[in-house]
């Protein structure tokens, strides 16, 4: 039998900003980089390969963060597809600052955030980032100093659209008072359900929303979850892996949502990608979610 290689292309396709039309399914890079995105790859070249195989089944939405390393996985996006090929939207971030694995702080000043921009373009190779999301809001400086800057670099042509993280609907709207959100990065997934309401806003704004850990990081493919049992008897059920499972749930979910699913091997992301392909019913969905309420 003939095996189908399988395309992000099937998982539909979402208009970030009105202009920037991305398959649904896309790449997180932050799994590129060492443990607690810090470090090096274990393996360079496998870095390059993977990041080379998701625009070769379709990825069109890459997102990173000069965080992730920090700097590296942004400097091997650049390696690795430089001269990019057309329709390829890469999202970047910044507004965090690493002192170590998994250590991090908040730091929205002007002046950091536009040297975050500067950078983000040189490690990049580009001369306008096409969406450029602020990391997290940092609570001790003023929201209106952060997104200056960013609507600062907008104006100057080296930021197309802007993008928030971790944020509420209250905030969302706060922020738009100043510039145009047309991207929600928070945490969600089958098994993370706490920003339901945030979702839930997107899709009435037409806003595009950017789960990540989309298999809650991992912890609903370990044997020492609640619902790890439960799920794999679903899965395989289906002929599927449980991250599969969890990504194909994204994808029914809601229209705006764009799991970006991280890994640094090419066999696992072509797994990722095969979650495409997987279609239940609507009492079947009803099911999995009970699996892990």
């Amino acid at each position: 039998m003939e095996t189908i290689t399988p395309n992000a292309a099937a998982s539909g396709t979402f208009l970030i900003g009105g202009d920037l039309p991305v398959h649904r399914l896309g790449y997180g890079t932050m799994r590129l980089v060492g443990e607690g995105a810090w470090g090096e790859p274990a393996d360079p070249a496998e870095a390059r390969r993977v990041l080379r195989r998701a625009v070769e089944l379709g990825v069109t939405l890459i997102d990173t963060a000069d965080a992730y390393g920090p700097e590296i996985a942004e400097r091997l996006i650049g390696e690795a597809l430089y001269p990019y090929p057309s329709g390829l939207v890469i999202a970047t971030k910044g507004g965090i600052t690493r002192q170590g694995p998994a250590r991090t702080e908040y730091v929205g000043r002007a002046g950091y955030l536009i040297q975050c921009v500067e950078m983000s373009l040189r490690r990049l190779k580009l001369d306008c980032i096409p969406l450029y999301q602020l990391h997290r809001i940092d609570p001790r400086t003023p929201l209106e100093e952060s997104l200056g800057a960013l609507v600062r670099m907008r104006e100057q042509g080296k930021i197309r659209h802007i993008g928030l993280s971790e944020v509420t609907p209250q905030e969302i709207e706060e922020v738009r008072k100043t510039v145009p959100v047309v991207t929600i990065q928070n945490r969600y997934s089958l098994g993370d359900r706490r920003h339901e309401q945030t979702l839930a806003w997107c899709q009435q704004q037409g806003i595009g929303f950017m789960p990540w850990y989309p298999y809650a990081g991992g912890k609903l493919l370990r044997p020492d979850h609640p619902a790890a049992q439960s799920l794999a008897a679903l899965a395989a059920r289906y002929g599927a892996t449980v991250s599969q499972l969890s990504l194909a749930w994204l994808l029914q979910r809601s229209p705006v949502l764009l799991p970006i699913p991280g890994t640094s091997r090419v066999a696992h992301l072509e797994e990722n990608i095969a979650a495409v392909n997987l279609k239940l019913s609507a009492e079947e969905w009803t099911e999995v979610e009970a699996a892990t309420a």
